[in-house]
């Protein structure tokens, strides 16, 4: 590697001996891919224990004694340019992390991680919450006792919270949505009395050819601008993304055989995950750098993507030749039938498939139920009642099976606790991008319709991805937008597209 960004001697020794705690991460994050995607059910043991192993020698490689002697060395020095001192918080953070949980907690929670992924998927197809209750139990009792090995000030979830969005803590989560719930509740009001936007749709009915359809995303990822050398599209039963690097990014969808747009909206939603990873500067290619910021950051740029643009009438239109031409059945239907296809709005039980206006409630319904399980104050036998309990008072609805309900994600198997409000960060912070994108372009849609993805996917690579983990995510948001999150912009995006409609 050349790494040219590092000139100082130390640090690109530092970055040198970090390597190999790169590469077992390139490593489990291919045996991670492979887990959801290819890899046989009987697979899971092995695979189990080969990535708890796997964990424990990433760890036992951060704490070599080479690697701390060189961080305290670049931490003394002087004149460091902006990515060596990224280098050096970024390796300080792993380091406090990994020092901070015991080798046996981190084989334990590993290969725990792996089994009840698989225990998950088996209790979702039956329907049946108490096959899957014990690992669950599991899970939180390890998150409880991560939370007590890193330490936390206020609450036990500021630890898990920081994991995931470095620096964020249950106060910046309630201030979001302390301002987002009240005018999402209006506007959701407004828009079913007065029927703005449709609860229902014709083509949501409609069935579809499974290849037809994955020639449709593909065509579509085209339009995008996903560089196929780089990438691949595949099948799982939960969309993700995974980087192995910033060269081998890959995302997968899945296919219901009917309304077409669960799986299109998904594909365009890890297409923005992707681009983020691949659009990261190269000469910080395998160094502690080269992945996004945070998850916060990261979902910024999947539902910017997913909604922002892809649900807006300019870009609908940009995909309907395509769409028309793979497609029959939309023959009769206009581009405005299908925006508002692409738009209902109406309660659901399922967050993947939620709308783009009941979303946060789906994040905030388990923004609550985690903070509650990480302190004590529940435990997992409560989760189904309380579950359905807030799905009716938010929504109105209550969830018929466990499939609805509290079975229907897989983040809790994989020991994602204090992840989901990440989900409701990047949904506010899409809106303040696309006002900082409508300076920079004169306008977001008026470029997509005359210029189409390019110059926005390079809007986004100078503001946001080519940095990676250079800055931390709030300094970044500063940095980049001139301003720390701020949800107002996010207020006035979901007033003007609904509520003035």
């Amino acid at each position: 590697m050349v790494w040219e960004v590092f000139e100082n001697k130390v640090v690109r020794e530092l970055v040198e001996t970090y390597r190999p705690v790169w590469s077992i991460g390139h490593a489990l994050a291919l045996l991670g891919w492979d887990s959801e995607t290819y890899m046989p059910r009987r697979g899971v043991e092995e695979r189990a224990l080969s990535r708890a192993d796997l964990f424990v020698l990433r760890r036992r490689m951060l704490l070599r004694k080479e690697l701390l002697d060189l961080l305290e060395r670049a931490e003394a020095a002087e004149g460091l340019n902006e990515f060596e001192e990224g280098v050096v918080r970024v390796i300080r953070r792993e380091v406090r992390i990994a020092s901070s949980l015991p080798e046996e907690f981190v084989f334990e929670f590993a290969k725990l991680r792996e089994e009840a992924t698989h225990a998950w998927r088996h209790a979702k197809e039956k329907d049946d919450y108490d096959a899957f209750k014990p690992y669950l139990a599991r899970i939180v009792e390890y998150a409880r006792r991560m939370a007590d090995y890193l330490g936390w000030e206020g609450h036990p979830y500021n630890a898990l919270l920081d994991l995931y969005e470095e620096g964020l803590t249950i106060e910046d989560v309630d201030r979001v949505f302390d301002s987002i719930i009240p005018v999402l509740r209006s506007v959701y009001e407004s828009v079913r009395s007065r029927g703005l936007y449709p609860e229902n749709h014709p083509l949501e009915s409609v069935e579809y050819d499974t290849r037809v359809m994955e020639a449709v995303n593909r065509e579509v990822l085209d339009l995008l601008g996903y560089p196929w050398d780089r990438g691949r599209l595949d099948v799982s039963p939960h969309p993700f993304t995974i980087s192995m690097g910033v060269d081998d990014v890959r995302i997968t969808t899945r296919y219901e055989g009917k309304n077409f747009k669960h799986t299109l909206y998904a594909v365009i939603h890890e297409f923005g995950h992707a681009l983020y990873e691949l659009q990261i500067d190269g000469r910080l290619k395998a160094s502690p750098l080269a992945s996004g910021a945070s998850l916060g950051v990261h979902e910024s740029q999947s539902r910017f993507w997913e909604n922002v643009v892809g649900r807006s009438r300019e870009f609908v239109s940009m995909m309907s030749p395509i769409l028309r031409k793979r497609l029959e059945f939309l023959s009769g239907y206009s581009d405005e039938d299908l925006y508002f296809y692409v738009n209902t709005v109406k309660p659901g039980f399922i967050r993947v498939e939620a709308d783009e206006l009941t979303y946060n409630f789906h994040i905030f319904l388990r923004y609550k139920l985690e903070k509650d399980l990480v302190a004590g104050e529940i435990g997992v036998e409560d989760l189904p009642e309380l579950w359905n309990g807030l799905m009716e008072e938010l929504l109105g609805i209550k969830p018929r099976t466990y499939k609805e309900g509290v079975l229907q994600d897989i983040h809790w198997s994989h020991g994602s606790i204090g992840y989901f409000p990440t989900y409701t960060l990047g949904t506010v912070l899409a809106a303040q991008i696309k006002a900082a994108l409508d300076r920079r372009l004169g306008g977001l849609y008026k470029t997509l319709e005359s210029e189409g993805a390019g110059p926005v996917r390079e809007g986004l690579r100078e503001l946001i991805h080519q940095y990676g983990k250079t800055y931390p995510p709030k300094t970044l948001v500063e940095k980049s937008l001139g301003e720390p999150m701020n949800p107002e912009y996010y207020n006035e995006y979901i007033r003007e597209k609904f509520a003035k409609a």
